[in-house]
């Protein structure tokens, strides 16, 4: 019977019969893990916190780019890594949960969601080898990517993603989603430009790790139509009964006790709703 956890020791890779998809009759294998670096665990994920595609409103374009790009890898065909960035709670991680759920219901077991977290991107190269070694397709996932001015793992992820001598390995791919395009804050590439003896190129080192990513999807603040079709398109969904003009004059007032509207707003209204009536709804 399979460790419920695999574990690298050395830095040589455990768990790559663990990841890979069982035979038929052996039962499912795991949809996700996370990778826990410190102990060089991959922690199976039983169930992945997620929205249904259909559900996300307003991101049609960059959908359905997604959506082929990660159909072809799963088909084992050439896929290229992605930067999802722009506004906060506009879907881009949602998107990601979604995208790896459908292709994996139209090919079951064909994709693996492993999640690395920003700080142990450091350890991905050791990360890497070991998917290496599974027969699975892999999409990495790497949730709110950033680096600060004093910041140099970005170095290796660079390295990782195009530059090294080993390079991604065939059966993986990077998906990442940032609330900057460059990955860095515009006061920080100011600020190299100021304080460097050659600006130009302490400046391109930095932001050229955004171009190592052969897609970039963005994400924009929407608009009053959209939002509400996120709230309807829940309401519908969860079986949330309201009159649609109380729908839309609530939905509105949370918004502006928010400051905001976005995906991720109107989900809090609806869990609030929710709440009110008494009604169980899944996880967003």
């Amino acid at each position: 019977m399979a460790s419920p956890r695999a574990k690298v020791d050395d830095g040589y890779p455990q768990a790559g019969t663990f990841i890979a998809a069982r035979r038929r009759g052996a039962g499912p294998a795991r949809p996700a893990f996370v990778w826990h670096a410190e102990r060089g665990w991959l922690e199976p994920v039983p169930a992945v916190n997620r929205v249904d595609l259909e559900l996300l409103q307003g991101i049609d374009r960059v959908r359905d780019i997604l959506l082929d790009n990660t159909r072809r890898f799963a088909a084992g065909l050439p896929a290229n890594n992605v930067l999802l960035w722009g506004a906060r709670g506009m879907g881009k991680s949602s998107l990601v949960k979604a995208a790896h759920a459908t292709v994996n219901a139209e090919a079951p077991r064909t994709l693996v969601l492993v999640e690395i977290h920003r700080e142990d991107i450091p350890t991905l190269p050791r990360l890497l080898a070991l998917l290496r070694r599974t027969e699975r397709r892999c999409l990495l996932f790497c949730d709110d990517l950033s680096f600060d001015q004093q910041d140099t793992s970005y170095k290796s992820l660079k390295a990782v993603l195009e530059g090294g001598i080993e390079g991604r390995p065939t059966n993986v791919v990077l998906y990442a989603t940032s609330n900057r395009r460059h990955l860095l804050s515009r006061d920080m590439i100011e600020n190299e430009r100021s304080t460097a003896i050659n600006p130009g190129e302490a400046v391109e080192e930095k932001i050229s790790l955004s171009d190592r990513f052969g897609l970039w999807l963005g994400f924009h603040a929407c608009d009053q139509e959209t939002y509400h079709a996120m709230v309807r398109g829940y309401a519908t969904r969860y079986g949330l009964d309201l009159p649609p003009e109380q729908l839309r004059a609530e939905a509105s007032e949370w918004a502006i006790t928010r400051g905001a509207r976005s995906g991720r707003v109107a989900w809090q209204y609806i869990q609030d709703l929710a709440g009110r009536l008494g009604k169980q709804i899944g996880a967003g």
